[in-house]
């Protein structure tokens, strides 16, 4: 598990979590070994991929000292599933144990998932589409909204959402994020054209050509001219830096491009941009407005 420095900031906390349970049932923090073809995994785990390096340097220290710290699971059907320690218990397979320390506790699904996450938060290891499959399976398993994500693990209502618009993207893209060769930035970035067929081909150009965030911007704000439809010419009213600093500001908030238009008169308007109807509902939420 992080150390404490990782933990700050993380809303409850792993350790709040657990101080729960254990004020309920001393009795269970009792370390027992447990047979390791009797463990599952986390069925809420975010991580899909475990780098094979790092478990099999885990695996030598295990075949070499043992397991320092036990892992945590709960009792299931069909054994016990993983609460937290899922690296640990893949290392010790591989290291070719029978069984493993494990402290047997006494927690709900609902706990289960937000243990998840915030072990794997507090590693910061999970790829961006990991991190925001995780916020998309806390909201749509446990049924609630950004905000409540955004204050369960104290991370910023704009912070959910950007991650969250992430997987609106194509699958091969998604992929390439998760691989690590585009960053999250490129990856909103693409987000931004407006033609959707040509992110795919943009994105494959970033990587082939190792484009920066800078050149991938020039060249989406290229491609979104040349797609317009010529308008009606009219004369230009020079945003101030108030209102331009409040567009940046707008955006930040809603994890989208905002326009605020303006007439001469100091009239106006405020446009939010929006992927698909889901995204719609994210901006809805995030300006608390319930059409249920």
């Amino acid at each position: 598990m992080a150390n404490n420095k990782n933990k700050k900031g993380l809303g409850r906390g792993i350790d709040a979590i657990f101080s729960n349970f254990e004020d309920q049932e001393p009795q269970m923090d009792a370390v027992t070994e447990i047979k390791l073809d009797e463990i599952r995994p986390n069925p809420y785990q975010p991580r899909r991929t475990f780098d094979e390096d790092a478990l099999n340097d885990l695996a030598k220290s295990i075949k070499e000292t043992g397991v320092f710290q036990p892992i945590i699971v709960r009792e299931s059907v069909n054994g016990y599933e993983i609460i937290a320690g899922e690296r640990r218990y893949r290392a010790s397979k591989l290291a070719g144990k029978d069984t493993i320390p494990a402290i047997i506790r006494s927690f709900d699904d609902e706990s289960m998932m937000e243990v998840a996450v915030l072990e794997n938060l507090q590693r910061e290891d999970l790829s961006p589409i990991e991190e925001a499959q995780a916020y998309d399976t806390l909201i749509k398993k446990l049924n609630i909204t950004q905000a409540e994500v955004s204050k369960r693990l104290g991370k910023s209502r704009p912070y959910i959402a950007n991650y969250l618009r992430l997987l609106s993207l194509p699958e091969a893209v998604k992929k390439l994020v998760s691989n690590g060769d585009l960053s999250m930035a490129q990856a909103r970035s693409l987000l931004s054209l407006k033609r959707k067929s040509q992110i795919v081909p943009m994105a494959k150009k970033t990587v082939s050509e190792g484009l920066t965030v800078r050149q991938l911007e020039k060249l989406i704000a290229q491609a979104n001219a040349n797609g317009r439809t010529p308008a009606k010419t009219t004369r230009k009213v020079v945003k101030s830096p108030y209102v331009r600093a409040s567009e940046n500001q707008l955006g930040d908030r809603f994890g989208t491009k905002v326009n605020i238009a303006q007439t001469k008169k100091g009239k106006g308007k405020i446009e939010i941009d929006f992927e698909s109807e889901a995204d719609l509902n994210r901006v809805l939420a995030l300006l608390d407005v319930n059409l249920d």
